[in-house]
């Protein structure tokens, strides 16, 4: 997205300026200083207070702030400013982690994501590194891991998961064992075999090993891990093939275990009353989700005072308070309660933080692989764990619980499906607040991990309406300038969601989400599906507003989208993209908008491009599109010239099993261009009235009504109305005329069938040898009769017998307005026809067939109605076309039926109405 640099203070409390995410910010800060105190030198503010400022800041801010002056850049050196490292959301190769080295020599915490960057940390050179942490770890090899282990043997911790170690074997965990001495914490995840002599040379070479996670493994040697007397806490969460049997016998025999997680297992009740009952230290066993113990209705282990079991079916909260607390009745801040307790239990000093990590993982693990029956648990009580470690110390902890709320609301991603008793429980019990003040943490996995639980539960309205409160709108559209794409991408997806509700859509664009959404595009053009597919879905629900349709297009917006529908090659973001740009043609200033999307280089042939898309979204929101462009006239030439005529045609030749939102847009797109008549009988020899009369007959009204307009606009032309009769569209539009729910499907059907049988078609087709004129002609005369009776049944269904009996006998306005009342279609007001097309019905009223007179008296009725969006651009063309005194004619014909003459007077009389509007202008 190129983004512009922007300008940002960032408040942590009232009043207080802590963080700065861009260099410039020394500027403003520097306006207000000298406001209040004179002109403030930058280089005189203490070392200590420099240090400070750039520990609040990101690692990308604090390189960029440091960079300001020599003075600084020593300072932004400082050991204690690089003693812990986040690469996660960075790209971290051998070239980066060689120039971070020389900053790196009192590196003691570091964590990475992916197997690149495994490869590169040793090329950081920190041999003091004490704690290691990596995620998406699918494709590290034992290779790379022994490597990382030989080069840092002063490791206490390390953390490989939650996703599967699907390369790493035993071999490395025995490279581990040899040279990390000092290690205590070990958590590996998805290990395909642990296996004894593995687990046999850690309890050998690291003594002071009392952490152990095999979590996920498909084998881990049960006997093995009875011989690690150092362990104090275990977790085998999620690990198949477990036997019990020789777990109960063994396990509770170590010494020091105080705490033991199974959760996600197969274990039985047996096996956990056997460990509860003769572990002599174990203070602590979590159950969560263990599917054969849940089934045992009868079991209990409340004898078991001094021990705390976790489970589904137990009182999670109370259990954990009568852990940490005289008492139980400390609600649900146990966590928060013991933080500011003044218990100097030595054990639960270590058993918390062991606690929070294994329940946010168990419960992140829960919600990422929902089970059947656990909706009570998740609205009771597992929505509340999670809101209780966002608020533990440790960063992984929160960030997994922020991950958790954003994954167990969820009910079908691809539908943007939530459960609203589950979103509205985090709501109730302070979950926004909490994320929102995650979010605005300088770290930003938690800015990431936030933002996504925040996008996800604004699906539900009143969540959405609680977080606009809380100031969330003016935070993401803050996040969304993030330099950091998967923040900026979880943010942008936040806006999408709550730009949904017609309430936040201004919010919005005061907070400078707009721009920030544009800006986005351009920043991560080529890089970034997920990020483009949030911030074009956003800008497409914010363009569906007319005054965000106009700051959308002043920001730079139609640029941005037309870029994406021609350059993109995710279908995500092109079905985003041409919505937006649909959106944006309909809205705002509509013919401005509309113009500037069909004059921007490209647009128009990208859209059609798509209309060949293989998803059928592409498909729809290309067509879509293309069908509101197709109201601006040079438009609907350019699209004509870019292919859209033949593209279109194919559209709907191929989508007669295809949704009815497709169907809608492809009959809608070809309706659109078919008010050129030019246009309109290359849509007839290009195949295109065969699909569209299928179209007609689908289910869905919205099809009927654009179906029917499409064959409205070809049935003026006589070569496409004698195509209609040959491939069977009279029956359709029969049926169409009598049957549609839809009031503008049955108006245009009958209206197309006036067309057909006005007499125009009849002189085309009896051009050709004397035998083809006399069947035709016998053809066209079957299919005229039906015609006209289903025209007269359709215009006596807006007769209404008295008011018709009262206009007849009196001049009077108001008997007037009643017919006019009950034979008015609301929606025909927004049809705009043609100086020919209102000719045509001018010269109709003087057509032998009483039937086409009443129709077409009835037409000019609807079209001229006061109020209609194009009621006075009709009046003007009849009156330059003589409309007055042929209405003159057929309100007086003795030989009129009743209805024409009254549906004649009425239209005259609205002549006048518009007549004197127009002098009053």
């Amino acid at each position: 997205m190129n983004r512009r640099v922007r300008r940002k203070l960032a408040r942590k409390s009232k009043g207080n300026v802590v963080q700065s995410s861009f260099p410039e910010v020394q500027d403003e800060v520097l306006d207000l200083e000298t406001q209040r105190q004179g002109v403030v030198d930058w280089k005189c503010l203490p070392d200590d207070t420099v240090i400070q400022l750039l520990s609040c800041l990101s690692y990308r801010d604090r390189a960029s702030l440091s960079s300001t002056c020599k003075t600084w850049r020593s300072l932004g050196s400082s050991p204690c400013l690089w003693s812990s490292l986040d690469l996660r959301s960075h790209r971290f190769d051998a070239g980066m982690a060689s120039s971070l080295a020389p900053r790196c020599v009192h590196l003691q915490k570091l964590r990475f994501r992916g197997a690149e960057s495994a490869d590169a940390i040793i090329h950081l050179r920190a041999r003091n590194l004490r704690e290691l942490s990596g995620d998406y770890c699918r494709k590290i090899t034992d290779a790379t891991l022994s490597v990382i282990v030989a080069r840092h043997e002063f490791l206490e911790s390390l953390q490989l998961g939650p996703d599967f170690c699907e390369r790493i074997s035993s071999d490395a965990i025995k490279a581990i064992a040899h040279c990390c001495p000092k290690l205590n914490k070990l958590r590996l995840s998805g290990i395909r075999d642990v296996n004894a002599d593995a687990i046999n040379a850690l309890a050998k070479h690291c003594s002071k090993l009392t952490d152990i996670g095999f979590i996920d493994c498909l084998n881990v040697d049960e006997v093995a891990l009875g011989n690690v007397l150092s362990v104090r806490f275990l977790s085998v969460a999620g690990t198949s093939s477990m036997k019990w049997g020789v777990v109960s016998h063994l396990w509770h025999k170590l010494p020091n275990l105080i705490g033991l997680d199974v959760s996600r297992t197969d274990i039985g009740p047996s096996a956990l009353l056997r460990m509860l009952s003769l572990s002599q230290n174990l203070r602590v066993l979590i159950a969560l989700s263990c599917p054969i113990l849940e089934e045992d209705t009868s079991f209990s282990a409340s004898k078991y005072k001094s021990k705390l079991l976790i489970s589904l079916r137990t009182d999670i909260f109370k259990g954990l308070a009568s852990l940490f607390f005289d008492n139980t009745k400390r609600g649900k801040n146990v966590f928060l309660d013991w933080r500011t307790s003044k218990n100097n239990d030595k054990d639960l000093n270590e058993i918390i933080p062991w606690l929070e990590w294994m329940l946010s993982h168990t419960l992140l693990r829960s919600a990422e692989n929902p089970q059947q029956g656990l909706d009570s648990f998740w609205v009771e009580q597992g929505g509340a764990l999670l809101l209780s470690l966002m608020q533990s110390s440790q960063e992984d902890v929160q960030e997994r619980a922020a991950t958790g709320l954003a994954t167990f609301v969820v009910i079908d991603d691809e539908n943007a499906s939530i459960d609203c008793g589950r979103a509205e429980a985090v709501m109730r019990d302070g979950g926004i607040r909490l994320l929102l003040g995650l979010a605005k943490s300088w770290r930003e996995g938690l800015q990431s991990e936030a933002a996504k639980a925040i996008a996800n539960l604004s699906v539900n309205a009143n969540v959405a309406k609680a977080v606009a409160e809380e100031g969330g709108i003016e935070i993401l559209a803050g996040l969304a300038r993030s330099m950091n794409k998967l923040v900026a991408e979880e943010a942008a997806g936040g806006l999408w969601n709550l730009s949904v509700g017609e309430e936040h859509k201004g919010a919005i664009a005061e907070a400078g989400g707009i721009q920030a959404l544009v800006d986005l595009i351009f920043k991560w053009s080529s890089s970034g599906d997920g990020v483009l597919e949030r911030a074009a879905g956003a800008l497409a629900n914010l363009a569906a507003d007319d005054k965000c349709s106009t700051e959308v297009a002043t920001a730079g917006g139609v640029h941005a989208l037309v870029m994406l529908a021609r350059n993109c090659k995710f279908e995500g973001v092109q079905e985003q993209a041409a919505r937006a740009l649909a959106n944006l043609a309909a809205h705002g200033d509509s013919n401005s908008n509309n113009a500037a999307v069909g004059q921007e280089a490209g647009a128009l042939e990208a859209l059609v491009q798509l209309t060949r898309s293989p998803h059928e979204g592409v498909r729809q929101e290309a067509a879509g599109a293309l069908w509101n462009l197709s109201f601006d006239d040079r438009n609907r030439e350019a699209i004509a010239a870019a292919g859209g005529v033949q593209a279109l045609v194919a559209l709907a030749q191929a989508c007669a099993n295809a949704s009815p939102g497709l169907q809608e847009r492809a009959a809608g797109a070809l309706w659109g261009l078919s008010v050129s008549e030019t246009n309109s009988v290359a849509i007839g020899r290009e195949g295109g009235v065969a699909p569209l009369i299928a179209l007609a007959r689908s289910e869905a009204e919205d099809v009927h009504e654009t179906a029917a307009g499409a064959l409205w606009n070809l049935a003026f032309n006589a070569s496409n109305a004698l195509r209609i009769v040959e491939e069977g569209g009279v029956s359709a539009l029969v049926d169409l005329c009598s049957s549609s729910v839809s009031k503008m499907a049955r108006f245009m059907a009958a209206l197309a069938l006036a067309y057909m049988f006005d007499g125009r078609m009849d002189e085309y087709a009896l051009v050709g040898t004397s035998s083809e004129s006399i069947s035709k002609s016998v053809s066209l005369d079957g299919a005229r009769r039906m015609a006209l009776k289903h025209i007269e049944a359709f215009v006596l269904m807006f007769s209404d017998p008295q008011a018709f009996a009262a206009a007849a006998a009196s001049s009077a306005p108001a008997a007037l307005a009643q017919v006019t009342e009950g034979a008015c279609i609301q929606e025909a007001g927004h049809l705009r026809c043609s100086g020919a097309e209102i000719g045509r019905f001018i010269t109709m009223l003087r057509n032998p067939s009483s039937i086409l007179k009443a129709c077409a008296a009835f037409a000019l009725l609807q079209f001229t109605i006061p109020g209609g969006r194009h009621a006075m651009h009709h009046a003007s063309l009849m009156q330059s076309l003589g409309a007055p005194r042929v209405l003159r004619g057929a309100a007086a014909a003795a030989t009129a039926p009743l209805e024409a003459k009254i549906f004649a007077r009425i239209v005259l009389r609205n002549l006048e109405y518009h007549q004197i509007e127009q002098t009053l202008v």
